[in-house]
């Protein structure tokens, strides 16, 4: 059987991908759009993956409304996140704004305890306190006005890590009672509702309009090919949360940072009109270091079988009583 960390790193590979897409998106052409217009193409690739799912999976559909309502809250809430990243994501650097989601296994952990009755081995909590710890040094930054609390950032980002942790946590309690699948068209129908709440409103949808006019097939083309690598990173995420607990899976996908961090080195030498990185010797050596921490912490997380079985939790008791 393949291991659960193939699918969450294979998860957090395509989203370190679609992060520096996201970020030449947001500096081409929404530097100075409300974020909420970019998700309208998120809510639109969703749509389209539903239908896609219900073609091949006609029994998706084949659930009470109650339990339908709660799976798509899923992925209102990932939508939620998705705002306030792509927010932060306008006034700072890919580099600086994908390392604050460490913050999410925290919450994973708080919430898989609470909720799911997930526990964890001394092992395996090392483990990734090991991941958190390497991801923590790479996003550390040198004096100057690097080092200032950035409160809007903070803010920003510890609410999209709190709400992708919520979404993954409600995705996790029906994909394990009621299959991946109606789970997962279930979320997209959320994310396809919460576009078309976007909509309603006469900003977001006057922005949206006026950038499909003046770069049609640049903003549709780039958006669609990044929200496919979105897809699939959130469908490999979603499928190991099936295999692992909440903040084992959250704990990996903090190590997103790195591989923002490398995508952004390579981008630097090869394309550095996209990106830049400091390549300086101390930088690479504090992100050497930090490489092997995670790694060591991969293999602690994965070295004894997680207990991915939940016991009857807070939300099992709101469903069954519903």
């Amino acid at each position: 059987m393949i291991s659960w960390l193939v699918f969450a790193f294979s998860g957090l590979l395509l989203w370190a991908i679609s992060t520096h897409i996201d970020k030449y998106l947001v500096e081409k052409y929404f530097k100075h759009a409300l974020a909420a217009a970019l998700l309208v193409f998120t809510a639109l690739i969703g749509l389209f993956t539903l239908l896609f799912i219900w073609y091949f999976v006609p029994s998706v559909v084949a659930l009470d409304l109650a339990s339908a309502a709660l799976m798509a809250s899923s992925g209102v809430l990932y939508m939620g996140g998705l705002l306030f990243y792509l927010r932060a994501l306008q006034g700072e650097e890919a580099s600086t704004v994908a390392p604050f989601f460490q913050a999410a296994p925290f919450f994973g952990f708080v919430l898989g305890y609470l909720v799911l009755g997930e526990t964890l081995s001394l092992t395996q909590m090392a483990g990734g306190i090991l991941i958190v710890a390497g991801t923590t040094l790479v996003s550390l930054r040198r004096g100057g006005a690097q080092t200032r609390l950035r409160r809007r950032l903070v803010a920003s980002m510890l609410a999209a890590a709190l709400c992708l942790a919520s979404s993954a946590l409600v995705f996790k309690v029906f994909a394990l009672d009621d299959a991946f699948w109606p789970t997962t068209f279930w979320m997209f129908v959320g994310e396809a509702f919460f576009g078309a709440g976007l909509l309603a409103v006469p900003s977001y949808r006057a922005q949206f309009l006026a950038l499909l006019r003046a770069n049609p097939g640049a903003v549709v083309s780039i958006n669609a090919a990044n929200e496919l690598v979105n897809l699939g990173g959130g469908l490999g995420n979603r499928y190991a949360l099936l295999l692992a607990p909440l903040s084992l899976v959250q704990a990996v996908g903090s190590t997103t940072t790195l591989f923002v961090f490398a995508f952004g080195v390579l981008l630097s030498i090869y394309s550095p009109s996209i990106g830049r990185e400091d390549l300086s010797a101390p930088e690479l050596l504090r992100k050497g270091a930090a490489a092997v921490l995670v790694a060591i912490g991969a293999w602690l997380v994965s070295g004894s079988r997680p207990d991915a079985s939940p016991s009857p939790g807070l939300l099992m008791i709101v469903v069954a009583g519903s």
